[in-house]
């Protein structure tokens, strides 16, 4: 990524830019006739395809549909893997040293990313 954002200032520093700017200054006013021709090809363009009126109504029943089938199962299912987690934890022994190698990795974790976020490329 570049770290420095092209600005006015730097934009006036490369003479391609101040070229291109000028050659684009000399001919904004000008206005080239075509006698027509754009017009006629937005013309016969073909109209943007339309969605079916049905398209709409039907999608929301299905999106209602799933969301209420995914509301009745997940009770159950919800309750079952909260069970199972607790179990896992309340399994394990917490230690200081433990919850110092779960720090250490958490900041490890925090550079590398800082790291990669922010390198030059």
């Amino acid at each position: 990524m570049n770290d420095r954002p092209l600005t006015t200032a730097n934009a006036d520093d490369d003479w391609l830019d101040g070229a291109l700017r000028a050659e684009g200054r000399e001919h904004r006013a000008g206005y080239l006739d075509d006698a027509g021709f754009t017009a006629r090809v937005m013309a016969a363009l073909p109209a943007p395809a339309a969605l079916p009126a049905w398209r709409r109504p039907a999608q929301t029943a299905l999106w209602a549909a799933a969301g209420l089938g995914l509301a009745l199962a997940l009770p159950g299912a919800v309750a079952d893997v909260a069970q199972d987690v607790l179990r896992l934890i309340v399994g394990q022994r917490v230690t200081l040293g433990g919850i110092a190698a779960g720090l250490a990795a958490l900041g490890v974790a925090t550079w590398v990313a800082a790291a990669v976020a922010l390198r030059d490329d």
